[in-house]
């Protein structure tokens, strides 16, 4: 088992909105940069949106200005937002630090868009 403990994820359409928690394991630091990235069968595991030890944030070119990224340290936990949901988005996001430590990774949520 990884590090992380990730909820909320399932079916939306197109256009919806969903947003993922990803709970923070002891072993992960307070102020690690930690990231949210998804994966597709046949595609490398892609980083979506990342927010560095500062608040400091960073997304992929596909994601920016729908999906938004934050962190709650007094509850150890760490969001991500996802707005004006397309077909294309759909995948199995996790959730890591960035750089990824193999042992953490969250166990996935699987993220369908369609109508």
């Amino acid at each position: 088992q990884g590090q992380l403990m990730e909820s909320g994820g399932g079916l939306v359409r197109p256009g919806g909105s969903l947003r993922l928690s990803c709970a923070l394991g002891r072993k992960i630091g307070r102020p690690a940069t930690m990231a949210w990235y998804r994966q597709v069968p046949g595609n490398q595991r892609e980083l979506v949106a990342r927010i560095g030890r500062g608040g400091t944030t960073g997304y992929a070119d596909s994601v920016k200005g729908r999906f938004t990224i934050s962190r709650d340290n007094d509850v150890n936990t760490v969001y991500l937002q996802m707005n004006d949901l397309n077909p294309e988005d759909t995948a199995v996001y996790y959730c890591n630090q960035d750089p990824p430590i193999s042992p953490y990774w969250s166990q996935g949520t699987q993220v369908p868009v369609s109508s």
